[in-house]
C-alpha cells in the first residue's frame, strides 16, 4: 500500500492539488485527505488502490526498499520532449 508521504510527493512531482488528484482518481476529497494525513488515518484499500493507479497512470513510480520509500516520475518514449 502507498503511504501518505508517497502520495504527497507524487502530487508535488505532478504539480497537482489534492482537488485535482481526487477528481482524477474519482475519490472524495475527504478520503484523499485522510490518506495523506500524518496521523495514519485509515481509508478503504480500494480507495488507496484507485489513487495509486491514477498516479501510476500519470507516470509516477512508487519505490520501497529497506532504506525507505519514495517516488519518481517517468515519461514514456512518446511523451518525451525531443532534445534541442
Amino acid at each position: 500500500m502507498i503511504t501518505a508521504r508517497q502520495t504527497r510527493a507524487a502530487r508535488a512531482l505532478l504539480g497537482w492539488t489534492q482537488e485535482t488528484l481526487a477528481e482524477r482518481a474519482l475519490v472524495s476529497l475527504t478520503a484523499l485527505k485522510r490518506l495523506e494525513s500524518q496521523n495514519d488515518l485509515k481509508v478503504y484499500e480500494s480507495t488507496a488502490d484507485q489513487i495509486r493507479r491514477t498516479l501510476e497512470g500519470a507516470g509516477i513510480v512508487f519505490l520501497t526498499s529497506d532504506r525507505g520509500e519514495g517516488v519518481m516520475i517517468v515519461q514514456s518514449d512518446n511523451t518525451r520532449t525531443p532534445p534541442s
